[in-house]
């Protein structure tokens, strides 16, 4: 009904009523004169395009501010509201209301905020917004009520007055001394305005009737007569050339409203001589047809540019919208999207208005989605803070319970249960980063303060573990020597001694455990440059060389060959428990830090290296059965051991 009001209120305020306005001499002479209808009836059936149609001017607010003065002074003064700027506020207040949630939301993402924590605050500027909208709608009802009841009171006095001038016309006595209260009567049609739309061509053309009929009842002086016909022409040669000129304005708009002006002071001029009215109608017809059709083609490039940035704004918001209904399941693949909509979001700031009718209902379509995407992104970043803070409290308890442990000296069960609080930590989900690592270091500190204890508790029992990192270390010295002498040495000679120094290095035990991962990076750095220098495969020639071996041993008795199967079995099981050692101290790393850090990168190259030695050992033992037998022994290692497929944490 709202819709219906408005589009009469607006037809009325902007579509001209035809109101005849025919000078005559006011001095009234005895002659009877015959004034045609041609002229009168011509005028009628000009063409112009209702200005209903024509695109409302749009008015641009720099702020907010504006929009809600602009907004508060049509809710509470005097203007009647009209539905295009109620239209232009509306959207101007959503773009400006829209922006400024944008930047707030990034500003509070800049000072390091947490996307999850971010929520929107109830804005007063909106509330006023959309309450003195519901006063502007109440004044527009009530303008519109008032506008019907003014419409059908003019309605009826025009029609009072058609029925007076007809009594006129239908009285030839009467004609000239009517005369003056005629006038009259035209002056008091010409005050009353708005009449209902559907009443108003038929109303024009009754009264049109009963006038023309009037005129020619009317008795003037043939010299008044001419007079009047002269000036008549005089001021509508006039208006023909404003009219031409109107072709040159450039803008069209500009030009049809002028144009409207002429129409009507061209009606309001009175008739000229009978063989010139349908000369000088043709002539000003044939401008207003120039200025007409550049305004009609203005407005449908208008109407298209319109249409275009309609398809376009749709076509956004149904990319909005599949986003918005797009199952996520990670923070980082909502953060990908997030930018997708801010770019989005640009791209439709700088797209134009839509048709009047759907530029509001489009932007309500867009904003709704776009705000779908972010409810949607806070529910779940919500949830995600209380998983985050249900694995925060089970770490703290976990950490509480290795700080009650870290100053116990019952060395074998403490080290046991630290082991399995570091399982336990592994299998507690994630919390946020820097949560995360302060909780780590906490923990980590715990368990170092108890191994260091230990370590310094139990002194001597690590003697052999010195000698062993003296060992590797004078092993490593001879790898750099011989670094330093591949050019100088043959290859193969070379190849049997690096090979040598490999199998030694490997026979010796374990070293001190501060100084385990020191000790392989160094050994590990010279060896891969000897083996990118020589470009070998040492496990491949290690298995070559043994196959020789085995054939001697032979040759020895089975015993020999039993002896070093069984050797070869005691170091198979140790390095693939060490394996699995090392594997599981890993993901209890890894779990705690997903950056990693140099030590997990190292035991990484030491689990590969470990995984190629368990290989080269198998190779061996199945040399041995070889040469035993065709059929291998029960106690052949699996050859899926170790597994290629050992679970380590990413």
């Amino acid at each position: 009904m709202e819709d219906s009001q408005e589009k009469v209120i607006n037809q009325e305020q902007n579509t001209p009523q035809p109101e005849v306005v025919e000078e005559v001499q006011e001095e009234i002479v005895e002659n009877v004169v015959d004034v045609p209808q041609a002229e009168t009836v011509a005028e009628e059936s000009i063409e112009t395009k209702a200005v209903e149609d024509e695109p409302e001017k749009k008015v641009v607010f720099a702020t907010k501010g504006e929009v809600l003065k602009r907004t508060s002074e049509l809710a509470h003064g005097e203007e009647t509201p009209d539905k295009a700027e109620v239209d232009a506020l509306k959207t101007a207040f959503y773009k400006f209301h829209t922006a400024e949630r944008e930047a707030q939301y990034k500003k509070f993402i800049d000072d390091g905020g947490d996307p999850e924590a971010y929520e929107v605050v109830p804005s007063e500027d909106e509330e006023s917004f959309k309450a003195e909208m519901t006063l502007i709608k109440e004044k527009r009802a009530e303008a519109f009520r008032q506008n019907q009841e003014e419409q059908k009171e003019n309605l009826e006095k025009k029609l009072t007055i058609i029925e007076k001038i007809k009594e006129m016309a239908t009285s030839p006595e009467e004609a000239n001394k009517s005369y003056k209260q005629f006038r009259e009567l035209q002056q008091e049609w010409r005050e009353i305005k708005n009449v209902p739309a559907e009443k108003a061509s038929q109303l024009w053309r009754s009264y049109q009737l009963y006038v023309e009929q009037f005129y020619d009842l009317l008795k003037l002086n043939n010299a008044a007569r001419e007079y009047d016909f002269r000036k008549n022409l005089e001021i509508k040669q006039h208006l023909c050339e404003a009219a031409e000129k109107l072709a040159e304005e450039e803008d069209a708009v500009s030009a049809f409203h002028q144009l409207q002006k002429l129409h009507q002071e061209f009606r309001e001029t009175g008739p000229v001589a009978k063989e010139l009215r349908e000369e000088i109608w043709n002539r000003f017809k044939a401008a207003s047809t120039v200025v007409n059709k550049r305004h009609q083609a203005h407005f449908e490039s208008l109407k298209g540019m319109e249409e275009e940035n309609l398809a376009k704004k749709t076509a956004l918001c149904e990319q909005v919208e599949e986003i918005a209904s797009t199952e996520v399941k990670n923070s980082g693949e909502w953060e990908k999207l997030t930018e997708t909509i801010l770019v989005i979001q640009a791209e439709w700031k700088k797209i134009g208005f839509a048709p009047q009718k759907m530029n509001v209902k489009i932007f309500e379509r867009f904003r709704k989605a776009c705000d779908d995407f972010f409810t949607k992104k806070s529910e779940y970043f919500t949830t995600l803070k209380t998983r985050f803070a249900e694995n925060a409290e089970k770490k703290r308890a976990l950490i509480a319970r290795a700080h009650e442990l870290e100053d116990s000296t019952d060395w074998k069960k403490t080290a046991d249960e630290f082991m399995q609080l570091q399982k336990d930590w592994k299998q507690v989900g994630m919390t946020t980063k820097k949560l995360g690592d302060a909780l780590w270091n906490e923990f980590v500190g715990a368990c170092n303060k108890f191994f260091e204890a230990r370590n310094a508790t139990v002194g001597d029992k690590y003697k052999e573990e010195r000698e062993n990192l003296a060992k590797k270390k004078d092993i490593i010295s001879r790898m750099k020597e011989l670094l330093e002498q591949i050019g100088d040495k043959a290859t193969e000679e070379a190849k049997t001694l690096m090979g040598t120094l490999t199998e030694e290095y490997n026979k010796i035990g374990h070293v001190p455990f501060r100084d385990k991962d020191k000790i392989y990076k160094e050994y590990r750095e010279v060896s891969d440059s000897i083996r990118k220098a020589l470009n070998i495969s040492f496990g491949q020639k290690s298995v070559e060389n043994f196959r020789s071996k085995v054939k001697s041993l032979a040759r020895s008795g089975e015993e020999a060959i039993l002896d070093e199967r069984a050797r070869l079995m005691r170091q198979y099981e140790a390095i693939k428990q060490e394996v699995q050692t090392y594997e599981n101290n890993l993901g209890f790393l890894n779990a705690a830090s997903k950056t990693g850090n140099s030590l997990v990168a190292e035991m990484n190259h030491k689990v590969e290296r470990l995984k190629s030695e368990v290989k080269t050992i198998y190779e061996k033992i199945k040399a041995i059965d070889e040469e035993r037998t065709a059929e291998p022994a029960e106690e052949t290692p699996n050859t899926n051991e170790p597994d290629e497929d050992t679970e380590e944490t990413k």
